[in-house]
């Protein structure tokens, strides 16, 4: 089978993908591919695998030998999935990869936050602390996570890896509903109150019409002014405006961001021109450690061998007989 690896390079360097080229002995790697390129790279392909490129109903209508899609990510919006449904192209994402990574790298911010480690370490190399008559500095707040509320919006794999880790520190976790639902049965609560009782709100759904700019203005002022926001989801689950008004105002204390709109953000974002201490932006690495970023290709292996294998693994779209695609 012909196969291509559109976007290798966004796996970041150093993974073994031994196993993946055995399995597929024509797999063609490219580092990146422009917009222009992909109609060009994905013809005569049975097998496409990707992490970002967007593939469109028009592409996927062109590319008539395409039996699946393997997705190194969990998230799907950038695939087409009701024009994979009707041309019968089977679509596998990777699910429960990085969950470690994700928690470890909410709560590394969330502790600098609380802490105010960085504030700390710019005013010792500032030669504070040299020039200081007392044996430490004190000049910034220290919050302990031990007794505050984690509010937890999407509790999937990594919501529930979040919120593990969270009862360790001694925190109470309470987990939203799913935006514009009802109260469920179980322990959920009401999106607002989670708003109101959160000191920490942390981001694990995926972007859709009903979860996009669900952090905005008014959301802002429902929460607490000692409250922090940490999103590693998706960028367009937050206003930028609004958010960069609300640190500014003291509408919420902090914010920790790891996801924008737009990605690489070559064209600015609000976010990126703030100043303040209280806002810690990271280019969108929670799920990169060297761990998750081998498990992601381990389980893209496993999704194309089961494929192969006929047995259905991951799938978000099953494949059909071929004769239906134009």
């Amino acid at each position: 089978m012909k196969a291509v690896f559109l976007d290798f390079a966004t796996m970041g360097p150093g993974l073994d993908i031994s196993a993946l080229q055995a399995l597929l002995p024509e797999l063609e790697i490219f580092d990146l591919t422009s917009d222009m390129q992909t109609a060009e790279r994905i013809e005569g392909a049975h097998v496409i695998l990707t992490n970002k490129i967007r593939l469109s109903e028009e592409l996927l209508s062109n590319c008539p030998t395409l039996r699946v899609i393997g997705l190194t990510a969990t998230g799907t919006d950038n695939i087409d999935l009701d024009a994979a449904k009707r041309y019968g192209i089977a679509v596998c994402n990777i699910r429960a990869y990085c969950t470690q990574s994700i928690a470890e790298h909410v709560f590394g911010c969330l502790l600098n936050l609380t802490r105010s480690l960085q504030q700390y370490s710019v005013a010792v190399r500032a030669g504070q602390w040299q020039d200081s008559a007392n044996f430490c500095l004190l000049s910034f707040p220290i919050r302990e996570l031990s007794g505050m509320t984690l509010g937890i919006i999407g509790y999937g794999e990594l919501g529930k890896g979040v919120a593990n880790l969270a009862r360790s520190f001694g925190m109470e976790v309470i987990v939203s509903v799913r935006p514009g639902t009802q109260r469920t049965n179980d322990d959920r609560v009401a999106f607002e109150d989670v708003l109101r009782r959160a000191d920490v709100i942390s981001l694990h759904c995926p972007l859709t019409a009903a979860t996009a700019g669900m952090f905005a203005e008014i959301e802002f002022k429902k929460m607490k002014s000692n409250a922090i926001l940490i999103n590693t989801a998706r960028g367009g689950l937050v206003d930028s405006d609004a958010l960069v008004t609300a640190l500014k105002s003291g509408e919420i204390a902090a914010a920790s961001i790891d996801v924008l709109s737009k990605e690489p953000p070559v064209e600015g974002n609000p976010l990126l021109d703030y100043q303040g201490p209280n806002l810690m932006v990271t280019p969108h690495i929670g799920w990169g450690s060297d761990q998750a970023r081998q498990a992601a290709i381990d389980e893209l292996t496993a999704n194309i061998a089961a494929f192969i294998r006929g047995e259905e693994r991951n799938r978000i779209v099953f494949s059909k007989e071929y004769s239906n695609h134009p």
